[in-house]
């Protein structure tokens, strides 16, 4: 039976998450839809309550004083453990095999998760940009195989320089990026 969050270890994780607020907030509401959507790929059967959970034993593991450096990557771990806990459950083990037959393998759901978890780290990385380079990187990428090129033409007119300077910035601009978002990861799936 779960206890839930007191309003002192919620506090507690919130300062974990970011020490501003309003980002703490936003933070834990993406870490929220992220871990209930773990739940969900792992075919758990109520997602809601399992992420709750998670935060309950995060929560608990910050009152009794433990360090935790990466708030985020440490609730992943828990809430692979949590998944594991719900697929002992008696109740687990009723389910007809036909309803199991959609439920992602475990190493599907870690992929999932990691790809996830990159997919977030390119947007933050993405944000941290200067404006005009991350238009000249989304631009540089958006079309598609066919109109790649022509698009990619247009853009090296509108920045006043030849298609081979397009490619060396949009190089360099690639390999910040692929930096930053392994950098992330690391920080991210670090305990």
């Amino acid at each position: 039976m779960r206890i839930g969050l007191t309003e002192n270890a919620f506090e507690r994780l919130l300062d974990h998450l970011d020490p501003d607020r309003g980002r703490a907030a936003d933070r834990y509401e993406e870490l929220r839809r992220n871990l209930v959507r773990f739940f969900e790929w792992g075919g758990a059967p109520f997602p809601q309550d399992h992420t709750d959970e998670t935060f309950d034993r995060v929560a608990g593991k910050l009152a009794e004083g433990i360090a935790i450096e990466n708030i985020v990557g440490y609730s992943y771990r828990v809430a692979r453990l949590v998944l594991l806990e719900t697929r002992k459950w008696p109740e687990a083990r009723r389910v007809p095999m036909e309803a199991n037959i959609g439920l992602t393998s475990a190493a599907t759901i870690s992929e999932a998760t990691e790809k996830e978890m990159r997919l977030d780290c390119l947007d933050d990385c993405l944000r941290e940009l200067p404006a005009d380079s991350r238009d000249l990187i989304i631009g540089y990428y958006r079309d598609d195989k066919q109109g790649r090129i022509e698009g990619r033409r247009r853009l090296a007119e509108q920045l006043g320089v030849r298609g081979e300077a397009l490619a060396n910035r949009a190089q360099r601009l690639r390999d910040k990026l692929e930096r930053c978002v392994s950098a992330c990861v690391s920080r991210t799936s670090t305990p």
